[in-house]
């Protein structure tokens, strides 16, 4: 009796591994622009109607990379913060931030995908919107709730907040799967908006005859967003310490 997947079913399995391997490194290479069903189809050595059965065109061939792509991002933002120590809360956020920009630089052209030019055409066709925001969101949403939860946070009252803003937040809090107040959602974004225009600053090389090394600056913005949430770095993190960034 067959217990497990029969060979033709290990090797589609596979054949889709594949696929999927060498659309990433098409995107890696080519950006969306190079990414197609041939393209990928000569890579792995076979044709084109093959791979119909995994892809439903180019379209689903990026929503497979992009799938992919958040899978490893999250994943490598949340071990970096799972590295530090659990009572730290300025150390992990910290850790997180940086294997954000880190991973960002290190991979434009999927940058483009998930929070760039490319994403934005691809949410205008697919049902894509807000998964990366909910899956990151959610996971430095889990530190902020700890952040309020000590008492850390300074944040503004619901009445305090104008009320198209507030609603917004309230939609917001929802997307991240928090139960925080509407303010400390908005401290949340007010940290995500100036964490957003350095990463494009850095991945775009925005600025680049000043800024050809965007960490001193990230190294600025990020202390003053802890002061901000009334947590700090460790030590063993600031420049110049022995494992530091």
């Amino acid at each position: 009796m067959q217990t497990g997947p029969s060979r033709r079913e290990r090797m589609r399995a596979a054949l889709e591994r594949e696929a999927r391997e060498e659309a990433r490194r098409l995107t890696a290479a080519y950006g969306v622009e190079g990414l197609s069903l041939s393209a990928v189809a000569r890579g792995v050595g076979v044709s084109p109607p093959a791979l119909y059965r995994y892809f439903d065109g180019k379209k689903g061939l990026i929503l497979a990379v992009y799938e992919d792509l958040t899978g490893e991002f999250v994943s490598t933002v949340a071990e970096a913060a799972r590295r530090e120590d659990p009572e730290d809360l300025g150390a992990r956020l910290y850790a997180a931030t940086r294997a954000v920009l880190d991973w960002s630089v290190e991979h434009p052209a999927e940058f483009d995908l998930l929070m760039g030019a490319g994403y934005a055409r691809l949410a205008a066709e697919s049902a894509v919107d807000h998964v990366l925001a909910r899956e990151l969101g959610g996971l430095f949403g889990g530190l902020f709730t700890q952040l309020w939860q000590q008492g850390h946070l300074d944040y503004p009252a619901d009445d305090e907040i104008e009320p198209a803003l507030h609603a917004q937040m309230l939609a917001y809090r929802r997307l991240v799967g928090q139960e925080f107040p509407v303010g400390v959602a908005l401290l949340m974004a007010t940290c995500w908006r100036q964490i957003y225009g350095l990463l494009c600053m850095a991945v775009y090389n925005h600025f680049a005859t000043v800024f050809d090394d965007c960490v001193p600056l990230f190294e600025h913005m990020v202390d003053d967003l802890l002061a901000l949430l009334g947590v700090e770095r460790s030590p063993e993190q600031r420049p110049g310490a022995v494992g530091g960034g």
